[in-house]
């Protein structure tokens, strides 16, 4: 059997299998942490009556009797140590409880309820929130060192050390304005990562230095990091750690806060509360990512309510627009507006920004087009309208760029815009640029924007655009451009809006396949019937 003398105390562990295992992996049959045990460190062996332990190209050696060896036969009472640290001891025993009787009890047997805390933090580390956590792991602390209080600190993700919980004996929780304390200390512990004890802080200059914690009558001092220490099994690799913050205890009474049996029981504690906390914090990372995304298949949902039924059909015209987002939710629209006059009213915008508030400043620009429908307005006024509205409204990011077009059963069509990549007239005979307007809009008040009346033929087809067709990106960088609207429109003006549509964003895709999109897309086709 082997008597192991580690942080958790002293227990006995019988050797009943041929191969024996030792290591920091769970799957081992002897499972040790610390910070020079590999993740399967040693073996002990048996047969014919013997036992042998080998070293199972560990990183930092496996001694016996303090000499390190690679495999060495075992006698009663030799003492194994797994690297230099000496975090735990084995001793051997070939006589049942010789050893027991000879060997004083180990200081740290007091502490054996921290082996049910460990297995307490494994547990909640994955499942539960993380104040619970935190308060878990101080009260623990408390309760083990006789400390009077006690907080942890957490870095953030500028690596500054923020204040996450404080308590104090009987499990209360103490207000951070309650709470004062030098923060010299913690500071020094979690830039060294080394363990700060202070037997008194009266001594010497240490009273001046932590005034604010004197006058609170504190004196001993305890602070100890938390690191993730990631272990390599590699000879040449390195293992790699990443302080997450500081677990801080103090007291106005020694008692057992700096003994060394409890400082050990400790550093064992810090080392699994700081895994707990970060699965805590990953766990509730990732319950806040799920409910963000939750929120954006919602919003997109209701973005996608917002805009029109693709298809629009009446009798001088016929209509198809398609909006696909880069993300969830995203900063192109088109709309329909059914004059009062009997008009047909078409448009198409881009916001600046991407996600959320891109998507906000959309619906808006919509509804203001939605509440035209009762009004015959030129497009010129519309433009200036909506400027006017992104002016004297305080909103990130606020610019826009739009395309309004009215179109009479005549064929006269009449359009503003605003900054906005010039849509495309096609007809048998040519292909134009509508690009008369003014400025983007959301930048400056007072704004004076032009139109422009074009006279259509039957069958002519005005194509309205996205910078994320024009602009799509292949793979090798190149853009989609207007040629290529060009050529996949002007190929068969015969085609319905809704085929054209679906040539252009076929087109779009097979050209940037392989690419990120990076962009909202977005085509709204316009044919004249006469």
């Amino acid at each position: 059997m082997l008597e192991v003398h580690d942080s958790l105390g002293r227990r006995i562990v019988p050797l009943d299998k041929p191969a024996f295992t030792i290591g920091r992996r769970e799957g081992n049959d002897l499972h040790l942490m610390g910070s020079d045990v590999s993740r399967d460190h040693a073996e002990i062996a048996q047969a014919n009556g013997r036992f042998v332990v080998r070293d199972r190209g560990s990183r930092y050696g496996t001694f016996v009797n303090g000499a390190q060896i690679s495999e060495t036969p075992l006698a009663h009472g030799d003492r194994i140590q797994l690297g230099r640290a000496g975090d735990a001891e084995l001793v051997f025993l070939f006589e049942d409880g010789a050893s027991l009787e000879r060997q004083p009890p180990s200081a740290v047997g007091d502490l054996r309820q921290v082996a049910a805390l460990l297995e307490g933090l494994r547990a909640l580390g994955s499942g539960r929130v993380l104040d619970e956590v935190l308060a878990l792991v101080l009260d623990s602390a408390i309760e083990m060192t006789g400390a009077e209080r006690g907080f942890i600190m957490l870095a953030n993700d500028a690596g500054d050390l923020e204040m996450k919980l404080a308590r104090a004996r009987g499990r209360v929780t103490l207000p951070g304005t309650r709470f004062d304390t030098s923060r010299k200390i913690p500071e020094e512990v979690f830039a060294t990562g080394e363990e700060k004890i202070v037997a008194d802080l009266l001594d010497g200059d240490l009273a001046n230095v932590h005034m604010g914690t004197v006058a609170l009558g504190i004196r001993h001092v305890l602070c100890t990091p938390l690191r993730l220490v990631r272990y390599v099994d590699r000879a040449d690799a390195s293992s790699k750690e990443t302080r997450i913050g500081v677990l801080y205890l103090d007291s106005r009474e020694k008692g057992t806060l700096l003994s060394r049996a409890t400082r050990s029981a400790l550093e064992t504690l810090a080392v699994e509360a700081a895994v707990a906390i970060e699965n805590a914090r990953l766990y509730r990372d990732s319950v806040e990512k799920a409910r963000i995304e939750q929120e954006l298949r919602i919003a997109s949902q209701i973005q996608q309510a917002l805009l029109p039924a693709p298809r629009r059909h009446a009798g001088f015209f016929d209509a198809m627009g398609a909006s696909v987002p880069c993300r969830e939710i995203g900063g192109d629209f088109f709309d329909y507006v059914d004059l009062a006059d009997g008009r047909f009213g078409f448009a198409l915008g881009d916001v600046a920004g991407k996600g959320a508030p891109a998507a906000l400043l959309t619906a808006m620009l919509q509804g203001i087009f939605a509440a035209q429908t009762y009004v015959s307005v030129d497009p010129k006024e519309m433009m200036a309208r909506i400027n006017t509205a992104l002016i004297h409204r305080s909103i990130e990011s606020r610019f826009a760029t739009a395309f309004f077009g009215v179109l009479g059963p005549d064929g006269a069509l009449t359009y503003c815009n605003a900054g906005h990549n010039p849509p495309l007239l096609f007809s048998r005979q040519s292909v134009r640029r509508l690009d008369q307007g003014g400025m983007i809009l959301g930048m400056f008040d007072h704004v004076s924007y032009d139109q422009e009346q074009v006279q259509l033929q039957r069958g002519d087809v005005v194509v309205v655009f996205s910078d994320g067709v024009s602009e799509a990106l292949s793979a090798s960088g190149e853009e989609f451009g207007e040629d290529r609207i060009k050529a996949v429109i002007g190929g068969d003006l015969a085609a319905g809006p809704d085929v054209m549509v679906e040539r252009l964003f076929e087109a779009v895709r097979d050209f940037t396949r392989g690419a990120v999109q990076s962009d909202d897309v977005t085509a709204l086709v316009v044919r004249y019937g006469g």
